[in-house]
């Protein structure tokens, strides 16, 4: 059974009180019902990724990290380019040096000097004359230092590796150089780089590539005393896209790895998460759909996390759905019992009036009938409420009561009616405020009417009973003393059942449903509390009933 319930340590002490005496009728009240939500989903709602399971949703996010790493990629492009102009800069203080060595150096050993620096420079360097005609070459003087390579001539490697260079080129959307040709006839007039070193009067550097898509960096610059001709340095710079490459190489390797964990782990995630979580699901669903017998909902004791306690929960979840099942049939059948004999009772009455002609009889019959007709009457209305009780506290609104008052004015009303008899109801009413718990006011009147009618309906004539509220440490103790013949050890248990009665034989029988008791027993676990059955403190005849409630504190 499921009841708010609110529970406040109180340090306030119940005062001394008077003690008076009461006859008793019962108060009726009627329960607040709230509205709760249906269903709000609040912060735990999803609008695009609710539509995809969670195994995607893991992966997805998995896979956006590797996106974001292999964004390096991107970053090797900046590098390069960094490479590239940090040796386009050396390419022109080299050039600007080499004019220099040749300006100075006796034309005899100009073409010695000039392919002494081609081959420092691992380059190949040319002299043109003003009108742009070839003077001088370092490989006509000697051997080339580099070879421009055939692509089609090499392995698949190399074509894998200049497809990744034009795919990545195309989409960090990289300056594309033009492509290095060997210009027929060589003159100075076909080199760009010539012309605007000539006009700039200073060094200039241009960016070329080769077929095999290996970097061609060349630099012009013009000479104004070797004849007033211009120098040019070519340089195949294959060493940048060898260190850009490799560096490709290790980013990629170290992605697939990455990638290759991110995946496995993914799965063990999916695996570890998705897989109880289908089970339950399904589990679920088999209980929705009336199976709850036959499903056994996995608890995951080994799980320590949400998942298990998710798991542990709907466990309990499904074992208390059976035993309100198992309750509910058992109810149903204890109504239906109860109401057999009372029925079979009044048909054999009313078969009786059909035959029997004797007034006196008769009139015995119709009592009989009156009887059984009041008897299912108070059944079916004992019935009902028990069968309401549980909804009714799950959407009760608690608030603070204050049970001295309450009893108290269920004692002047029982008194007003004059339920009690010739049975006197000793009351000692607590100061006002200091007996205060948070619940239902019209239930916990009713488990204080039903526990005084137990005790009025046991105790002979001109038998006490006595009713007290009294504060204790963070609780409320209602105490309700008869001195009827008391309950047995082995029937303190028992008594709280439903339809269950055991009372002398001079009692009129079906004068009582059975129900009290447990009705009041559901209203105070509903109330987060306890209700037991003792001896007398005093070890006199009778019986004491205990209701144990969590106090409310209240202001001084």
């Amino acid at each position: 059974m499921i009841a708010p319930s609110t529970a406040i340590s109180s340090a306030c002490a119940a005062s001394s009180a008077r003690w008076t005496t009461h006859s008793t009728p019962s108060i009726r009240c009627t329960a607040v019902a709230t509205d709760l939500p249906k269903n709000n989903e609040g912060d735990l709602s999803l609008v695009w990724s609710g539509r995809l399971s969670l195994t995607r949703r893991i992966l997805a996010v998995n896979i956006f990290a590797l996106a974001l790493l292999a964004g390096g990629f991107f970053y090797l492009d900046s590098y390069r380019a960094r490479l590239v102009d940090s040796r386009r800069e050396q390419i022109s203080r080299e050039i600007e040096l080499m004019a220099r060595a040749l300006d100075i150096a006796r034309p005899a050993d100009r073409d010695s000097l000039l392919l002494s620096l081609a081959r420092e420079g691992n380059g190949r360097l040319r002299l043109y004359a003003p009108d742009g005609a070839l003077v001088a070459d370092s490989w006509a003087l000697g051997s080339p230092n580099y070879t421009l390579r055939d692509p089609d001539a090499e392995p698949w490697e190399r074509h894998a590796a200049r497809f990744l260079d034009r795919a990545i080129d195309a989409v960090a959307g990289a300056d594309r150089p033009a492509p290095y040709v060997e210009p027929r006839p060589d003159t100075g007039g076909a080199w760009r780089e010539i012309a605007s070193a000539t006009a700039n009067r200073g060094a200039d550097t241009a960016v070329r590539l080769a077929p095999d898509r290996t970097l061609m960096i060349s630099a012009a610059i013009p000479l104004p005393h070797v004849g007033r001709g211009t120098l040019l340095y070519v340089e195949n710079a294959r060493d940048i896209t060898r260190i850009v490459r490799a560096e490709r190489f290790r980013l990629g390797v170290v992605i697939a790895l990455v990638a290759l964990v991110s995946v496995l782990l993914s799965l063990f995630l999916a695996r570890t998460i998705v897989r109880p979580l289908r089970r339950l699901a399904w589990a679920a669903v088999r209980v929705r759909l009336g199976r709850a017998r036959d499903v056994e909902v996995p608890r995951l004791p080994s799980r320590r996390d949400e998942i298990g306690m998710l798991a542990r929960a709907l466990a309990d979840m499904s074992h208390a759905l059976n035993m309100r099942i198992d309750a509910i049939e058992a109810f149903a059948a204890d109504v239906t019992h109860e109401l057999k004999n009372p029925l079979a009772s009044l048909r054999s009455a009313v078969e009786g009036l059909q035959t029997v002609k004797d007034p006196a009889l008769q009139a015995q019959l119709l009592a009989i009938v009156q009887d059984d007709v009041l008897r299912l009457d108070r059944l079916i209305t004992d019935v009902a409420e028990a069968s309401r009780l549980d909804a009714q506290l799950s959407r009760a609104a608690f608030e603070p009561v204050d049970l001295g008052i309450l009893i108290e004015t269920i004692l002047k009303s029982r008194e007003a009616r004059g339920t009690d008899g010739a049975v006197p109801i000793a009351f000692a009413r607590p100061r006002k405020g200091s007996a205060v718990v948070r619940g239902d006011g019209s239930k916990l009147a009713r488990v204080v009417e039903n526990l005084l009618d137990n005790a009025v309906s046991f105790s002979p004539p001109g038998g006490l009973v006595r009713i007290d509220a009294t504060h204790t440490g963070e609780q409320i103790l209602i105490s309700v003393e008869d001195e009827g013949p008391g309950v047995p050890e082995n029937a303190r248990e028992t008594i709280f059942r439903r339809f269950h009665s055991d009372r002398p034989e001079d009692d009129g029988f079906g004068r009582h449903s059975g129900l009290g008791l447990s009705i009041a027993n559901t209203i105070v676990e509903g109330h987060s509390g306890t209700i037991v059955v003792q001896d007398r403190p005093d070890s006199g005849p009778g019986a004491r009933f205990v209701v144990t409630l969590p106090a409310v504190e209240t202001p001084a």
